[in-house]
């Protein structure tokens, strides 16, 4: 299973504009919700759900927020960066940077945590994340997701 089997280049935001945990979950739910079609709403409330069990900031400037969602065609995501960082309540109490957010349909677990585990493997790399944190385009970062990805 590779990253970009469900990750969209019109699903990256090169530079997050909101200033909360929330608003950042809703800025990454509204591209998922016109690609395909699913109630954005509905996206943030599963992500604001998941995150009331413990925020799913893994530390180094990165989260992963996820959840599952009843209807969705299978595994969809979005990435973004706050260049400013976010307190979004991570391990280490720093300010999170790097937002990979995960949907998965209702009856997918394995799919999921595969997709978690992979996602969590890339972003250990440290000179991935710098590299994305420097990016200038959205695109640019996509491309160095793809890169990464395709070594493992």
């Amino acid at each position: 299973m590779k990253i970009v089997e469900f990750l969209r280049p019109d699903a990256v935001i090169a530079n997050l504009s909101g200033q909360t945990g929330q608003a950042t979950l809703a800025e990454l739910c509204r591209p998922l919700a016109a690609a395909y079609k699913v109630d954005g709403q509905r996206l943030l409330e599963t992500l604001l759900e998941r995150e009331k069990l413990g925020s799913t900031g893994i530390g180094e400037g990165v989260a992963i927020p996820h959840g599952k969602v009843p209807g969705l065609p299978g595994l969809i995501a979005a990435f973004g960066r706050s260049t400013a960082g976010i307190d979004f309540r991570a391990i280490d109490g720093r300010p999170t940077h790097l937002f990979f957010t995960l949907f998965a349909p209702e009856n997918s677990a394995g799919a999921h945590l595969k997709a978690l585990a992979r996602i969590s493997r890339i972003f250990k790399n440290a000179t991935f994340r710098e590299a994305l944190l420097r990016a200038g385009s959205a695109d640019e970062i996509f491309r160095l997701i793809e890169a990464e990805d395709a070594k493992y």
